[in-house]
């Protein structure tokens, strides 16, 4: 067994936990003196700093007095003198600044300060004790005595301070018993840190967003697809709905027009009207064709795809041909007929009118009758031939019309066909983008899910394999302190 306290200490602990790395502190010859605010440290470090010997012949020349702002980086006090005020009651915050101070240190020593003022300093000395000793056991057995370092009259009272200091740090085993309070508060530091990252708190959270996160890419990419096939599909039945009654009404529209031009058919137009109805359905397959592209771009917009090219090849060409007009020799021969049937009528009733007129008056009577019917003739064969003109070009018509409304349907059939193609080909490389997106945002949240786990794995692993044993060395520390029957 080796003679110096500190190397037996670490020696104890590294047999029973060799590998733990030991305290980084300095232990330094010097008095700690700490506590609340206004609780008089200052005054009770300076006397304490001032004092030469006490009354009984000890001292503390050897033992630098100082406070917490002067204590250097990694260096810890030999013993710690906690002062608080006889006029406040001892809070929990007070008691966590003790922690802070004492971590390293057993020599721990209360101080009841401004006993000169406050006479009832032992009370608040007896609740001071009693909260300590609530917070954390290894307070119960700490030395408290009263002192008045800056008092209103007479010298300051602080022998009794000086003469716990002086016993304490007179004891031979207190080198010993301060690498252990080292030693404690490294060993449960260790075996905290090393369970709370098994425990990972933070880690679980973590995992737990992620995973979140990862079902979050994953259903908006499928609603996001789903949504917008539906779109789609939509809008293009829509707009197959749409243009397919577009081109019947423009279809019926020209129909109307033309059956009313045809309607109101005179012989010197009657040469021409082929050519206007055939000009007629040419602008309105070029019509529909424009409001087909217009529809479907304002589709294709809306669903933020691009375009639908438009009608590539050439519209198609409705040929009305020539009205059936001059095979008619059988009705014009009746026509004659009927018309020298009933220009005779007129001609035999105008007669009778001119029979009982002069001689010469019934002449010339005779001759205008037959004239008047001869016109009349004449008239009824022509009117009777343009009327069935007309009806023949309003057959006509109606069948060119017909023959353009297949047209028109096959032409928006078509259109709307090739642009879901387009469409539908353009949406499917979207998708294939997206899910490619997709894809690599969920490898990336994978992979740092992959990280979390073995990370979890290896925290628990270290703490199976490292945590029993430093609990094994902090209760061997804690009994060698004399707390193994007060963990805290």
């Amino acid at each position: 067994m080796t003679d110096d306290p500190v190397a037996g200490v670490d020696a104890m602990v590294a047999q029973i936990a060799p590998g733990v790395s030991p305290p980084a502190v300095r232990r330094s010859e010097v008095v700690l003196v700490t506590g609340p605010w206004l609780a008089g440290v200052s005054a009770v470090a300076s006397v304490l700093a001032d004092l030469g010997a006490p009354p009984d012949g000890g001292g503390l020349p050897q033992w630098r007095v100082v406070e917490a702002t002067e204590l250097g980086s990694g260096e810890v006090p030999a013993a710690v003198v906690f002062v608080v005020s006889a006029a406040a009651a001892l809070t929990q915050s007070d008691c966590a600044l003790l922690d802070a101070a004492a971590a390293h240190t057993d020599v721990v020593i209360g101080v009841v300060s401004k006993i000169d003022a406050h006479h009832q300093w032992r009370t608040m000395r007896d609740v001071a004790r009693e909260v300590l000793s609530e917070h954390a056991p290894r307070y119960r057995d700490v030395a408290w005595v009263g002192a008045a370092a800056a008092p209103a009259r007479g010298e300051p009272c602080i022998d009794d301070l000086a003469a716990e200091l002086t016993k304490q740090l007179g004891d031979s085993d207190v080198q010993r018993r301060n690498r252990l309070r080292s030693w404690e508060f490294q060993l449960r530091t260790d075996a905290d840190r090393i369970d709370r990252n098994a425990r990972a708190d933070g880690r679980r959270a973590r995992v737990a967003l992620l995973q979140e996160q990862r079902d979050q890419v994953l259903r908006r990419r499928r609603l996001s697809k789903s949504e917008r096939v539906i779109a789609l599909r939509s809008r293009i039945a829509t707009a197959r709905v749409q243009l397919g009654y577009f081109a019947r009404k423009r279809c019926a529209s020209v129909r109307g027009e033309l059956a009313e031009d045809a309607a109101g058919m005179t012989r010197r137009r009657l040469g021409e009207f082929s050519g206007y109805v055939q000009d007629r359905l040419s602008e309105v397959v070029t019509e529909v064709d424009e409001g087909v592209t217009e529809q479907l771009a304002d589709v294709a917009h809306e669903l933020g795809l691009s375009a639908v090219p438009e009608s590539g090849g050439a519209l198609p060409q409705v040929e009305a041909g020539e009205p059936p007009l001059s095979s008619r020799r059988l009705e014009t021969q009746l026509m004659t007929l009927v018309g020298v049937g009933f220009g005779g009528g007129v001609a035999l009733t105008l007669s009778r009118l001119f029979a009982h007129l002069a001689p010469g008056l019934a002449a010339a009577g005779a001759v205008a009758c037959v004239v008047i019917g001869v016109a009349v003739t004449v008239w009824v064969v022509r009117i009777r031939a343009l009327l069935r003109d007309r009806a023949v070009l309003d057959r006509w018509v109606g069948e060119s019309t017909g023959a353009l409304g297949s047209a028109l349907a096959e032409l928006v059939a078509l259109r709307v066909v090739a642009a879901e193609t387009t469409l539908t080909a353009e949406l499917a490389e979207r998708n294939e983008t997206e899910a490619t997106e997709v894809s690599d945002r969920i490898v990336g949240l994978d992979r740092e899910l992959a990280e979390h786990a073995a990370a979890a794995a290896r925290a628990g692993t270290v703490r199976d394999r490292q945590l029993p044993m430093l609990r094994r060395a902090l209760d061997n520390v804690r009994a060698e302190l004399g707390d193994s029957a007060r963990l805290d």
